[in-house]
């Protein structure tokens, strides 16, 4: 049953955290609009196209990602205010101990955890399909070119199966001087097929391949040689499967990607550690709102000398150490130096002891 004092923090905790929200969004959305408008234009879209199919999406992403710094912030803004009109004393002075005064605290920052649970696991990703489609027409060319221009691939199907492929256009699902060999458990080439061009019929689900020569071993080691001018190729998966990007994990929902991960395992495949970031960050970053929201509510619930402006600054300075912390560990993660899982989760290990301690050295005083 939740009491009056109850109803005003909850009120208070969310009403702040609405306009922390509202305000981050305007104020990000002008100024991204400004500095990204003149590349939009210059790839052949105006920015109204922008306004509605990528915006809204990429605004989500936003949100989830600064989630934590929002929620941090709200909870020391509001709670500073409350301590220096002495209302946390008058509480506490009722009989309530800091435990009970911090239970809408936790219920609440508990019910945004599991909202940004959800959001992160099942619709962002669906966001990020419509986000990652058109965020490329927004960098600079050099990096536009590396997920929508042409490249060399080297991808394995199997623990048995290879492609390489000369020059690939992701955009367009074309390339030319593709490569493909299969291998017997004994690693002894058994197939090998060369096509000088290649396209994907997405209505047809197969790959198409032009002036193409194949050739198969016998067991013998006698050589059965075949060419053509067209064949027909499917090899289990469309391209951006067969040949996925640094976005693909984003553009999967929780299911999907686990699916996906356990195949490239089957495949052999060991560079999976930025889609296991992507996977454990879902968690992770979620549970954070709850660390942060202790944290927070520790170190503003007393009245200090310099107010206000002290805990928030104090505020700012820690959230955004703990949030772009996340950052920098994908980073160090990427490059095997951490295991995903520890990378993911090493800003709550951190942070969250420290919340507790100072949460109960408060509840103590």
């Amino acid at each position: 049953m939740f009491t009056i004092i109850d109803r005003y923090i909850i009120k208070k905790y969310l009403g702040t955290f609405g306009f922390m929200l509202g305000l981050l969004t305007i104020i990000v959305l002008v100024i991204d609009v400004q500095a990204k408008a003149p590349r939009i234009e210059a790839n052949g879209f105006t920015v109204n196209e922008f306004l509605v199919d990528f915006y809204p999406y990429w605004i989500l992403n936003l949100i989830i990602t600064f989630m934590s710094i929002l929620v941090f912030i709200s909870v020391i803004f509001f709670t500073s205010r409350i301590a220096n009109n002495t209302e946390i004393v008058a509480i506490i002075s009722s009989g309530a101990s800091f435990h009970r005064f911090a239970r809408p605290y936790l219920l609440t920052s508990g019910f945004i955890a599991i909202v940004a649970l959800l959001l992160n696991h099942f619709v962002l990703p669906l966001a990020n399909v419509k986000k990652n489609a058109l965020e490329p027409y927004t960098y600079n060319a050099v990096s536009r070119d590396e997920l929508t221009g042409t490249a060399e691939v080297a991808t394995q199907l199997s623990k048995t199966e290879y492609i390489f492929i000369k020059y690939y256009n992701k955009k367009e699902k074309r390339g030319s001087g593709f490569f493909y060999q299969k291998f017997d458990k004994n690693h002894r080439l058994i197939y090998q097929l060369n096509a000088s061009d290649f396209f994907w019929d997405k209505e047809k689900s197969h790959f198409v391949l032009t002036n193409y020569l194949e050739k198969t071993i016998n067991k013998d080691d006698t050589e059965k040689l075949g060419n053509g001018n067209e064949m027909k190729k499917s090899f289990g998966h469309p391209p951006e499967e067969l040949f996925p990007d640094v976005l693909l994990g984003q553009n999967k929902t929780t299911p999907e990607l686990v699916k996906f991960i356990e195949r490239e395992k089957d495949k052999g495949n060991a560079n999976l550690n930025t889609y296991l970031n992507e996977l454990y960050q879902r968690t992770s970053m979620p549970v954070s709102v709850i660390i942060l929201t202790v944290l927070g509510l520790s170190l503003s619930s007393q009245k200090k000398r310099g107010g206000l402006g002290l805990n928030l600054a104090l505020g700012i300075a820690l959230a955004f150490v703990f949030v772009f912390s996340f950052e920098a560990l994908k980073v160090v993660s990427s490059n095997n130096t951490l295991t995903p899982l520890l990378a993911m989760w090493l800003p709550n290990i951190v942070f969250g002891p420290i919340a507790v301690y100072l949460y109960f050295k408060r509840a103590n005083q």
